[in-house]
């Protein structure tokens, strides 16, 4: 029988329609129940036929990666777990939180993989784990630097990633990934689909950067085809597309009607929002919209090189038109 974490999350939902087709028993946690919903609407959206055939494969366990006894009972029989469950956040508040869950949650999900005898372990990271620089192109052989300036998120990722090597010194065999910003048919006031919703919102401005891209399918895709291989202990660079930030608005917008942002925003103006942000999340208690290392991001022209996953599993990534299309498409609205 196959885990997964993070289930009613954006890849971690695209995995288990990927998983219902490969016909296996599948069981995943969830922590909130009215989540499960959303994930039953993404399978209606993409097989509106047999959805609930497939919908119905998975076996719903509640618990949480914070806790091992509820682990514990949701490891029953498990071979293989996929471990798509963390916290993404670059707001500084938020750094105890984003260690807790991605480096104290993730040494929970090896231990208990290592108690039960779990045969592999796929654990989704980040590119932000890799630690690239701007201006030079990032490869899984790319040397962590952390400096000052490294996010929270980059560093829990970073540490989840050193705790699944561990679990491999005590003789799990694992896989990682490393997708970069991912798009896919899902909530757009959820994770990264948020820039749709602000796209649709009217957005004058863009920033000078670049990133990389990758279409939740492949994710899921690249994530089973790896775990059910012989290949285990690598990690993998998982980006469809490395686009400057100001193409990837133009085609959003475009696709939706919408005017292109025209406005190229300075860095002397960013630093005065993200500061005005803070300043102002401290009276609201809310988190501030735009933080240091979102700022600062936005102006790093980050390339990121996938020819490893590429050329050891042949495989092709969609483009950045087909996977715009589909998060359009799969608009899936909060279902309570």
């Amino acid at each position: 029988m196959i885990l997964v974490t993070g289930g009613t999350g954006l890849l971690g939902s695209h995995l288990l329609f990927q998983l219902a087709q490969e016909n296996v028993p599948i069981r995943s946690i969830y922590r909130e129940k009215s989540r499960i919903a959303q994930v039953e609407s993404l399978f209606q959206f993409y097989s509106p036929e047999n959805f609930t055939s497939l919908f119905s494969k998975i076996e719903w366990v509640e618990a949480d990666i914070l806790d091992v006894i509820s682990l514990n009972n949701s490891f029953k029989d498990i071979e293989v777990v996929y471990h798509c469950a963390g916290l993404v956040s670059f707001s500084k508040r938020h750094f105890n939180q984003l260690i807790k869950i991605n480096r104290e949650g993730t040494a929970n999900i090896v231990n208990t993989c290592l108690e039960f005898n779990v045969k592999k372990l796929c654990y989704v990271s980040s590119t932000a784990a890799i630690g690239g620089q701007s201006g030079e192109i990032t490869t899984e052989l790319t040397k962590w630097k952390q400096s000052p300036e490294t996010n929270g998120y980059s560093i829990s990722k970073y540490s989840g990633e050193k705790e699944v090597w561990r679990g491999v010194e005590e003789g799990l065999d694992c896989i990682i990934v490393n997708p970069s910003v991912i798009f896919g048919a899902g909530n757009w006031d959820e994770s990264s689909l948020t820039i749709f919703r602000t796209v649709q919102n009217g957005l004058r401005f863009y920033t000078s950067g670049q990133n990389g891209f990758v279409d939740a399918r492949d994710v899921a895709k690249i994530m089973v085809q790896l775990t059910t291989s012989e290949i285990k202990n690598e990690r993998y660079l998982c980006v469809g597309n490395n686009i400057p930030f100001k193409v990837l608005m133009e085609k959003i917008a475009t696709k939706m009607g919408k005017k292109p942002p025209t406005i190229n925003t300075p860095k002397w103006l960013t630093g005065i929002v993200w500061r005005l942000s803070w300043f102002f999340s401290l009276f609201s208690k809310k988190d501030a919209m735009l933080t240091r290392a979102s700022s600062k991001s936005a102006f790093n022209f980050m390339t990121y090189d996938c020819s490893k996953v590429k050329n050891e599993l042949a495989f092709s990534f969609r483009s950045i038109e087909e996977t715009i299309d589909n998060t359009l498409k799969g608009k899936i609205e909060k279902r309570h």
